[in-house]
């Protein structure tokens, strides 16, 4: 079993990958292969609606949202891991995750996600739930833990220092890697995928 933990952070080693290295830590104690995703410091263009996506399965912006769902297709869960700013996730990651979910939303679908965000101060728990409505439009499950999934600190020390947010992000790497299990126990025990029904598509006038 493995999971991607994306740093939405354009700090390599940050507050955000602090985060996700606690989490890491204690999925790889459960026997859970782990891989960390750099978005880095370059700039991801946001979508530009063109719908080409839904013809080629790939975005028209040749990058690293193309990179990234290849590689997804090999993972069995998820952490989207971002700093906040102004009470929202990163624009970086916003724009990876809005092209991403567009066009590969199916390949994610009955995969464990989970965000977690880190901030200064205030903003957490709106910016975590914004990063929450990209798994549960696409029939992901999702991962919770014993608190909102957020730590605070402006650098990464303050973070350790962060005693119920480092806490927080252990049990959700303990809570994914069961949920993981008890997904793989299930397949092995015959229990089936929920067949999709043909998807009714509609608006507000009609």
């Amino acid at each position: 079993m493995k999971v991607i933990l994306i740093n939405g952070s354009p700090h390599k080693n940050g507050c955000t990958y602090t985060a996700l290295c606690e989490i890491a830590g204690e999925l790889n104690k459960n026997g859970v292969e782990t891989e960390i995703f750099q978005l880095g410091s370059e700039a991801i263009p946001g979508c530009g609606g063109c719908g080409l996506c839904f013809e080629n399965n790939k975005c028209k912006k040749d990058d690293i949202v193309n990179e990234f769902a290849e590689l997804a297709k090999t993972a069995d869960g998820f952490v989207f891991g971002s700093p906040v700013h102004f009470a929202s996730a990163g624009g970086k990651i916003t724009s990876f995750m809005d092209r991403l979910f567009y066009f590969a939303r199916a390949d994610f679908a009955n995969k464990p996600a989970t965000a977690i965000v880190s901030c200064r101060r205030g903003g957490a728990s709106a910016a975590f739930d914004q990063l929450n409505k990209y798994f549960s439009i696409s029939n992901m499950p999702i991962v919770s833990s014993q608190y909102w999934n957020q730590v605070h600190g402006s650098n990464p020390e303050q973070v350790k220092q962060d005693l119920e947010g480092m806490q927080t992000m252990r049990r959700l790497g303990a809570n994914m890697a069961w949920l993981l299990k008890c997904i793989e126990a299930g397949k092995k025990a015959g229990v089936k995928i929920p067949e999709a029904e043909p998807w009714q598509r509609t608006d507000f006038i009609r």
